[in-house]
């Protein structure tokens, strides 16, 4: 007989419905309003929560984004992972696996600006901060990994490479100029600097034996 996981205790569960309705109703209110503009009162009332229980989750509304938004931030680069396995070059590589990733960021553009600032600057003992530094280290590693392959660079190369790029992108997100600078306008700029940066490795290149 296959071995069987114990069942999940009452206050476990307990824990983790408070969690999900957390992050339901901090997800409904930044979404329509911003994050600026969400009281962490409202959130908790939302959630049909008491404020103290609600900063046994998130200490602060940034962090609050953080746990809201790690999850998105992770599914977008699931389907990057999946559009840049189909892609050809290291440069469309590189720009389909970013895609889904900018245009995540550019949902609600306040809460995006944020999301980096908190990714950025927060407190690194905070979990959620954490988990929003794993999301960054494994689209890094992806991206070593097309560099490696599609140009041809060293391991130690591409790691340099990768956080040039990674870099790049976090200040072509933080410095769209206004609201209505598109998913598209980013990606031109983030082009421009990954050819660049892979010093003229572009469009025409394809995989080698492709």
């Amino acid at each position: 007989m296959s071995p069987t996981s114990p069942p999940v205790g009452r206050r476990e569960r307990n824990k983790q419905e408070k969690l999900e309705r957390i992050m339901a109703a901090a997800g409904a209110l930044f979404a329509e309003r911003g994050v600026d503009d969400v009281t962490t009162q409202e959130i908790a009332d939302a959630a049909d929560i008491g404020t103290g229980t609600l900063f046994l989750y998130a200490k602060t509304k940034g962090e609050l984004l953080l746990l809201v938004q790690n999850a998105h931030y992770s599914r977008a680069l699931d389907e990057g992972r999946s559009a840049a396995a189909a892609a050809s070059g290291a440069v469309d590589g590189v720009l389909a696996l970013l895609a889904p990733v900018v245009a995540c960021n550019r949902t609600q553009v306040d809460n995006g600006r944020t999301y980096l600032r908190e990714m950025i600057f927060g407190d690194a003992a905070e979990p959620h901060h954490a988990e929003a530094l794993r999301v960054v280290g494994e689209s890094e590693q992806t991206l070593i990994d097309l560099i490696v392959t599609r140009a041809g660079r060293s391991e130690a190369d591409a790691a340099v490479l990768a956080r040039v790029i990674s870099s790049g992108l976090l200040v072509a997100m933080a410095s769209a100029p206004t609201a209505e600078t598109s998913v598209d306008e980013i990606l031109a700029v983030v082009r421009a600097q990954v050819e660049a940066i892979l010093s003229g490795v572009g469009r025409e290149e394809r995989v080698p034996g492709t």
